[in-house]
């Protein structure tokens, strides 16, 4: 939710971390949202007797940041701090719990921490309306807990291929539909009445206050999906990330992706800001976080594939180089020129899953270089600053404060095509 900017903001947060046999690191970037909404949390050893287990999750925030940043911090304590998740342990003893009992602990914890927040003086009196998306994976010695509760996802890949996915929590499917229909609501343009677009969430109790219905049955549900997985030799990684992400490419695209860069960096956080500025390039107008865990059967890096790519960049900066010659007699070509042309050639060894977007980069860095004084030239919005387009950003944020109607998603996404088709086209 959210209005849009003139230009994205591209600072990226970052952090990495290691431990129990894993590493990981994570990427987020505001993008064009006018707000950053987006958390994470990343835990290698879990207190209180589960240091050898892990806890990673991806928390996308609607309509605020206030359910995703107090889940981030405090979800996983109401994971494993409620009865359900240690029904098996004695007193003072380190007995892992079960497998039931991690999944009914992890359910309960969503359901309590929901009901918890209700309590919050500004989300009990309607000041903050906001809400959240929550997906993660529990990592124990034996298993890989996968939990969902929205539209953001995780995928694991092994042995070369994606083996498992979350799944998309939206109104339009049919056991979402269903419930949300049982308690009274709709589902116009594939948002519940007409206006959130996820089905399950954290939060959002504009919601959830029909009377009769338990917390799992109203129209928007605090349920996780929770599915377990045994960790196999052959696991290669984990990717978490919000639908900003997963809006411009697939599963197998993100994955292949992933893996190319591994085979060209060790560093995940470099790998996790490739992607984001990947997906930015592709056309995400959204919020974008990701979170990578790589087991120790992760790609490592090629001396092949690590030339490749130099000799990919070389050519690139080479090529840039000659269209900007060539047209400098009849003026400097805008950055989107050049895009175009780059897009139409067919150029061999470009990071698969993310094409001539995942170089983006280095096109603009040489086109930076030589027409220094271009003043986001090409960049849409950028000389509407405060004319009608800067009208129109305000006013869609003023309907955003005001007004909770069904149209409102509709004319930002249209504002936001509008400005992603100036600058791709």
């Amino acid at each position: 939710m959210g209005a849009f900017l003139d230009k994205p903001k591209t600072e990226k947060h970052n952090a990495h971390g290691a431990g129990n046999g894993l590493r990981y690191g994570l990427s987020s970037m505001q993008g064009w949202r006018v707000e950053m909404e987006d958390a994470h949390t990343a835990v290698v050893g879990i207190p209180h007797g589960l240091e050898d287990w892990s806890f990673f999750a991806v928390y996308d925030g609607h309509a605020g940041s206030r359910v995703a940043n107090y889940c981030s911090t405090h979800l996983l304590e109401h994971i494993t701090n409620n009865e359900d998740f240690r029904a098996t342990e004695k007193p003072g003893s380190a007995l892992e719990p079960s497998v039931e009992n991690v999944k009914s602990g992890i359910r309960t914890g969503f359901l309590k921490i929901d009901e918890y927040m209700r309590n919050f003086a500004d989300l009990r009196n309607g000041m903050d309306r906001s809400g959240s998306t929550a997906v993660g994976v529990m990592i124990s010695p034996e298993h890989v807990y996968f939990i969902n509760c929205g539209d953001s996802r995780a995928v694991l890949y092994r042995n070369g291929q994606v083996c498992f996915s979350t799944q998309d929590h939206k109104p339009c499917n049919p056991r979402e539909k269903e419930r949300i229909q049982n308690a009274g609501g709709s589902v116009m343009i594939q948002r519940v009445n007409g206006s959130l677009a996820v089905s399950r969430a954290l939060g959002d109790y504009d919601y959830k206050c029909v009377d009769g219905k338990g917390p799992t049955e109203q129209l928007v549900s605090p349920e996780p999906e929770v599915c377990e997985i045994l960790r196999a030799e052959e696991d290669e990684f984990i990717i978490l990330a919000c639908d900003g992400i997963w809006d411009v490419m697939s599963n197998e695209e993100l994955c292949e992706f992933v893996k190319s860069r591994l085979e060209v960096s060790d560093d995940l956080e470099t790998v996790c800001n490739w992607v984001v500025d990947t997906c930015l390039h592709k056309g995400s107008r959204d919020n974008m976080s990701i979170v990578l865990v790589c087991f120790s059967n992760a790609p490592k890096v090629s001396e092949e594939a690590v030339k490749k790519d130099a000799e990919l960049d070389k050519y690139l900066e080479s090529r840039v180089e000659e269209i900007m010659e060539k047209a400098g007699e009849e003026g400097m070509p805008d950055l989107a020129h050049v895009i175009r042309i780059l897009t139409a050639e067919n150029i061999p060894n470009l990071p698969p899953g993310g094409g001539l977007a995942g170089k983006r980069n280095i096109i603009e860095n040489v086109y930076t270089r030589l027409n220094p004084h271009r003043d986001n030239e090409g960049e849409p919005g950028a000389a509407e600053e405060g004319g009608t387009q800067g009208r129109l950003v305000e006013a869609l944020r003023q309907m955003r404060i005001n007004h909770r109607g069904n149209y409102r998603h509709l004319l930002e996404e249209m504002l936001a095509g509008y400005r992603l088709a100036q600058l791709q086209g």
